[in-house]
């Protein structure tokens, strides 16, 4: 199928059919010879709007055959996006900055499966927009699976309808025990040191206040406690449970 100019749309085995028929995620290949990075950054300031809309629709894009081969190759197609970014201060999952805006993805043990999730749900700002990158590709699993969350909402709705309406009407009350060291060995594992950014107690308690937060102090723990949020958010006029995938 042709696309906007440089892009156009091709077919993965693993891609999957909305109810309406399209696919998900869309996958987006060259229409053209893009072969330098600084092109590919051109194209996408040049149709940004247009992605933007693309992405709104079908929830997810991946793009195929780009010049994308480093960390700073990721970094500057991310930048030529131009969206604000979200510094990630906060988060519970255990990450190494990589170059600018990007990070590990999890550094937990490989054997360690990652539940559905929302990034950052328990926080009252949480990042619109995900991008991800593979450097080296295993020879052996490795996925980042995605769902279309309206999808996953409405057939909770069908089938636990009592549950969602008490999610909706009382939010969600998240609580985290947080050593001052990273614990390897969880995918949710990062130290209140690592998910502020300090090793004072004060700073870390002020930048947890900021995002609504609060610190409860068992000698060098945190007990981490965010304030009830909504369960369920809009998103792109698209709606989600947070926390629950």
């Amino acid at each position: 199928m042709a696309t906007r100019n440089s892009f156009r749309e091709v077919e993965l085995p693993q891609q999957k059919p909305h109810d309406d028929g399209a696919l998900f995620p869309v996958v987006l290949s060259s229409d053209s010879a893009i072969t330098e990075l600084s092109s590919f950054e051109d194209v996408i300031r040049a149709h940004k709007p247009w992605l933007e809309s693309l992405l709104v629709k079908r929830g997810a894009i991946l793009f195929r055959g780009f010049p994308v081969i480093s960390p700073s190759d990721f970094n500057n197609v991310v930048v030529a996006f131009g969206f604000p970014e979200m510094p990630y201060v906060g988060g519970a999952a255990p990450r190494s900055q990589v170059v600018d805006r990007v990070y590990t993805a999890n550094e937990s043990p490989l054997d360690k499966e990652i539940p559905f999730h929302h990034e950052m749900a328990y926080l009252p700002i949480h990042p619109t927009k995900l991008f991800f990158f593979c450097e080296e590709e295993p020879e052996a699993g490795g996925e980042t699976p995605i769902v279309l969350s309206h999808i996953i909402f409405e057939k909770m709705k069908e089938r636990h309808p009592d549950f969602v309406a008490k999610l909706e009407e009382h939010g969600l009350t998240y609580i985290k025990i947080a050593g001052d060291d990273d614990d390897p060995s969880s995918y949710t594992g990062s130290s209140w040191k690592s998910a502020y950014k300090t090793d004072n107690k004060s700073i870390a308690e002020e930048r947890a206040a900021k995002q609504g937060t609060k610190l409860e102090w068992m000698g060098n723990i945190a007990k981490i406690i965010l304030n009830p949020l909504p369960a369920v958010r809009e998103n792109w006029q698209q709606e989600y449970i947070g926390g629950v995938g």
